[in-house]
């Protein structure tokens, strides 16, 4: 589903991703951890597309399509989704409006899927607009069950969470990648076969509570925009939990 090969990214004159490589199986679900800086989100917003994050060298395969330096939209519509850990807000744009357009059509059945979230109240309220850090996220979601995306890329799903929203929001990010999420508009026969069965899924996560609520296939830590220490996801943050991220530092010596 998803190959990227020795990947070089810069932001300004800092190199963010060095030399990375990373290949993500369709329904495959990856963790990915790491310190802060190391180079995580970088990543992410770089496989989203978004202008800041220059490529420099390496590519990004998606679905057998080159999209190094496709523009966002382009990987939207091939199947590309984004959760962000920070989300602007939109003043005059209401979260409605914004859930049609992820849906590309006017056949969204907001109602519904906005049920699924708890968002039914926040439906004609500008995005994000005095939203408190589990709304953004349960926004975040909703915008992505009416993409219906085939990769999903999840930026810190647990961040400003609470425990009643982390088990709303653990609960739709397990849908979303098992592929249980109705089309947000109408398909054909066809369209519906061509569909993949699970979304893959590339996932950050600091403090690992969304390894409550999934079935995680495989994990690395990133550290100084290197990946290193592949093993079980669960396995790792134990041993980070015990020993912080010193050993993974010994990998790359």
């Amino acid at each position: 589903m998803l190959k990227i090969e020795d990947l070089h990214v810069k932001i300004g004159d800092k190199t963010v991703i060095n030399g990375l490589d990373l290949h993500i199986k369709e329904g495959e679900t990856f963790i990915l951890f790491g310190p802060n800086g190391s180079g995580k989100t970088s990543l992410l917003m770089t496989l989203m597309g978004f202008s800041n994050y220059k490529v420099t060298s390496g590519k990004i395969i998606f679905k057998g399509k080159d999209i190094t330096y496709a523009p966002i939209y382009e990987r939207a519509r091939l199947g590309v989704g984004m959760s962000f850990q920070r989300p602007p807000t939109i003043h005059g744009l209401k979260t409605r409006h914004l859930v049609k357009m992820c849906g590309n059509g006017s056949n969204v059945d907001v109602e519904m899927l906005a049920e699924k979230v708890n968002m039914q109240t926040f439906l004609d309220r500008d995005i994000n607009a005095g939203f408190s850090g589990g709304e953004i996220k349960r926004s975040e979601l909703l915008q992505l069950m009416a993409q219906n995306p085939d990769m999903l890329l999840f930026d810190e799903p647990e961040s400003g969470v609470d425990l009643e929203n982390m088990h709303l929001i653990g609960k739709m990010v397990r849908t979303l990648l098992d592929g249980e999420i109705q089309p947000a508009v109408d398909l054909s026969m066809k369209e519906q076969k061509a569909r993949s069965p699970r979304s893959c899924g590339l996932i950050i996560t600091h403090t690992g509570h969304i390894l409550d609520y999934i079935n995680a296939d495989r994990g690395q830590v990133l550290y100084n925009g290197h990946l290193c220490c592949e093993a079980r996801p669960r396995d790792i943050l134990e041993h980070i939990r015990q020993y912080g991220y010193q050993e993974c530092v010994k990998c790359l010596k």
